[in-house]
Formats: C-alpha cells, structure tokens, sequence
C-alpha cells in the first residue's frame, strides 16, 4: 500500500496595523501573519503540528517573532482603532 504524507506551510495574515517599525524606524503598515505547519495525507491537511506568529513591516520587509498573545493583543488593538467609515 502505499501512502503519501507530509507536511504543509499555510500563512494566513490576521491583521494590519500601522506603526514604527523597529528595523527602519519608519511608520508603515505590519502584517501580523500565522504560519501553520500541517500533515497530510494524500494532501489533504489533516492536523496542525505548529504554530507560529510574526509580524511583517511592509517598507524594509523585517520581521519579528511574536507570541499567540502578542499576536492576539495586536488583532484586539487593531479591532479597536479602525477608522470608522460610513
């Protein structure tokens, strides 16, 4: 029988928010992303063996490693202050 597995990367961006960016000093929009690596089988995704978070600054592209809380707390900080539009 034979049985075809292994593991898949899915980013997913959660978030955009705008501030200073560490790297180049420059206030530009960060990509708060979650990368999860994923077995699978027969290349269906089956369960999630990661977890991983990071933020992404959109001018110098640096990134920096952040926890689920760090990534919960900038999605709950961008929820909070998005413009209002009518």
């Amino acid at each position: 029988m034979l049985l075809i597995f292994g593991t898949t990367l899915r980013n997913r961006i959660l978030t955009v928010v705008r501030f200073v960016c560490e790297y180049c000093r420059t206030d530009a929009s960060q990509q708060v992303t979650e990368n999860a690596t994923k077995v699978s089988v027969f290349f269906i995704p089956l369960f999630t063996v990661s977890r991983r978070y990071s933020v992404a600054c959109s001018n110098c592209g640096g990134v920096t490693a952040l926890t689920k809380e760090q990534a919960t707390s900038g999605m709950q900080w961008a929820e909070r202050n998005r413009p209002v539009t009518n």
